[in-house]
């Protein structure tokens, strides 16, 4: 009889102690827009909790949403973007707010009374002190990146990837990447084009602040000519918007975004290309948020495929940071997949991880994309991942 009390005793004490975990790990969704005064939404507005290393950027149509446990409704939420003043609001505030709405006012910008230095003084001030303005010391970031296949403007094949990579930042090349979770559409294409490595790598190969990476898209920024084009602000600083115009290819064009105190670069806009900057706990650089579209030029495509709709091809990509961690004891990475095309890996499908993980808002770039596939044989986008991925 006592066994038998013993034994009821240890499997409530394991039911209580696994509900007790349930409850303290269970999700809470944090979902909202962010809009200025005119109640004009905000694109890529940084939505993070700073203390952990956690957040989210808006989309184009000023749409966030993240998941926090209960652990964190105590937490301060950080909402800023370029030209407002930020934000700050507990998880708990914001949740119990009736419209979920997050008002940033325009941001004062001074500049009457500062003595600025030469336009390209800025840039060169900005390149020298990328190492101390990022975060330089060795981490792991966690991201989301989506890549889409167009044929004739029409998307006919997607893909998401899930990916964990030790980060130097910009001062530094590529670390080690991992891709742990992995899904994708149907493939509709007429060209089925393959990629010789992970979108990853022309994440780091297009942002012209990577001078140590080895690639045809790096650039001397110090040899271009350098004009400010107008001002703006982030999270208290003045920021000057300054136009690059390479000397040797006078179609090409770079734009940064440089705080004239701490010359930090906040923002890159390259051709069809643009990088979002956020302050990390430590006061440091991470990036938070890339974008890209890639149009292949005809003589790219095989030439049984230029009479199709494959003569038309385009790539689009993005990728949403999801966490930075800084515990080397805690960067955990197995190689796998930096010299894979996205689609082509051999990852089992777990759809717990993609319910559960916190998506971002459907922009514009996912509504096009969702809408496209759907509609060329009726077939929601849920129900191919289902079937095509095991």
């Amino acid at each position: 009889m006592k066994t038998k009390f013993i034994l009821y005793s240890l499997i409530l004490g394991v039911v209580f102690s696994i509900s007790k975990l349930s409850a303290q790990t269970k999700n809470i969704e944090v979902k909202g827009v962010i809009l200025d005064e005119t109640d004009i939404t905000i694109p890529y507005a940084s939505i993070s909790i700073v203390a952990k290393s956690k957040g989210t950027s808006s989309t184009d149509e000023g749409e966030f949403s993240m998941y926090v446990s209960e652990d964190e409704l105590k937490d301060t939420l950080t909402i800023s973007s370029l030209g407002f003043n930020s934000v700050y609001i507990t998880v708990a505030d914001f949740l119990a707010t009736k419209d979920k709405k997050i008002i940033l006012s325009e941001s004062a910008i001074l500049m009457d009374d500062v003595v600025l230095l030469s336009d390209k003084t800025y840039v060169l001030n900005a390149l020298k002190s990328l190492k101390t303005n990022t975060l330089s010391s060795t981490h792991m970031s966690e991201m989301l990146f989506r890549r889409a296949t167009t044929e004739g403007g029409t998307s006919k094949y997607f893909v998401e990837n899930y990916v964990k990579y030790i980060d130097r930042g910009p001062a530094y090349g590529l670390g080690r990447l991992q891709v742990t979770e992995a899904r994708k559409s149907a493939d509709y294409r007429v060209w089925k084009s393959k990629d010789w490595n992970h979108w990853v790598n022309g994440m780091i190969q297009l942002n012209p602040l990577h001078s140590k990476v080895d690639s045809q898209h790096r650039r001397n920024l110090k040899k271009f000519e350098w004009k400010k084009t107008g001002s703006s602000s982030y999270e208290g600083e003045d920021v000057l918007i300054l136009i690059g115009q390479n000397p040797k290819m006078k179609w090409e064009k770079i734009t940064l975004y440089i705080g004239i105190d701490t010359y930090k670069v906040y923002r890159v806009e390259r051709g069809r290309t643009l990088y979002l900057y956020k302050t990390h706990k430590s006061g440091k650089l991470v990036l938070s948020y890339f974008n890209h579209e890639w149009v292949l030029e005809n003589n790219r495509v095989p030439e049984k495929y230029r009479n199709t709709v494959a003569s038309r091809t385009s790539y689009k990509a993005e990728a949403t940071l999801y966490s930075v961690e800084t515990n080397k004891s805690k960067m955990k990475i197995k190689d796998y997949g930096i010299d894979k095309d996205m689609g082509l890996l051999d990852l089992p499908y777990h759809t717990d991880f993609w319910a559960n993980l916190s998506l971002p808002p459907d922009t514009n770039f996912y509504k096009k994309i969702k809408s496209d596939i759907e509609g060329l044989y009726g077939v929601p986008l849920d129900t191919q991942f289902k079937l095509v991925n095991k």
